[in-house]
Order: structure tokens, then sequence, then C-alpha cells
């Protein structure tokens, strides 16, 4: 489900970093929060507070990083259990898969 106006925003530090995700009318932010690890980022936490929950923020957050991972060439350890929930239903993911 795709929600009008999401926009999502990357946050890099040296060694972790964020995505977040911005819905019109609200000031919760969702977050995807990730750590560097050779040539793969781990997703740790995938955090969307109730708020703006059940409307696919989630989800917009992972395709994000899978996103990149294939333009940038990284991989993905899915540490978040949501992040390995969508990895399962996404097999044509696997080649992301550190």
């Amino acid at each position: 489900m795709a929600i009008e106006g999401l926009e999502i925003t990357r946050h890099d530090e040296n060694t972790s970093g964020e995505y977040h995700a911005h819905v019109p009318g609200s000031d919760a932010v969702g977050r995807l929060t990730w750590v560097h690890r050779g040539d793969s980022r781990v997703a740790e936490h995938t955090l969307v507070p109730s708020e703006i929950g059940g409307r696919g923020v989630a989800a917009a957050l992972v395709q994000e990083m899978v996103s990149d991972a294939r333009s940038e060439g990284f991989t993905i350890v899915p540490q978040c259990s949501y992040v390995e929930a969508q990895f399962k239903r996404h097999p044509d993911w696997a080649d992301l898969r550190a």
C-alpha cells in the first residue's frame, strides 16, 4: 500500500545510519536503523509510532534500504525481525542477504 506524500530520507553517520519516514500531516517519524559491517549493513530495528502505523510505513522503509543496496552494491543482514519477515516475503531479494 502506497502512502500519498510519504517521504523517506537517509541519514548516514560514519559507522551507522537511519532511514526516516515522514507521513504528511504527522510529526511522528518511522525509522529503520542500521550499522556498517564490512560491505554489509545490519538492519537493527524498524520503529514505527502507532500514530502512523498500519499504513505500510515499515515496508516502505525496508524497500528503500533494498533499493539502496541494489544501486550501491551493499548487502543486508536482516537482524530486525520485521526486516527478516520482509526478506522471507520477497525471495527476489535473496541476492542482497549477507
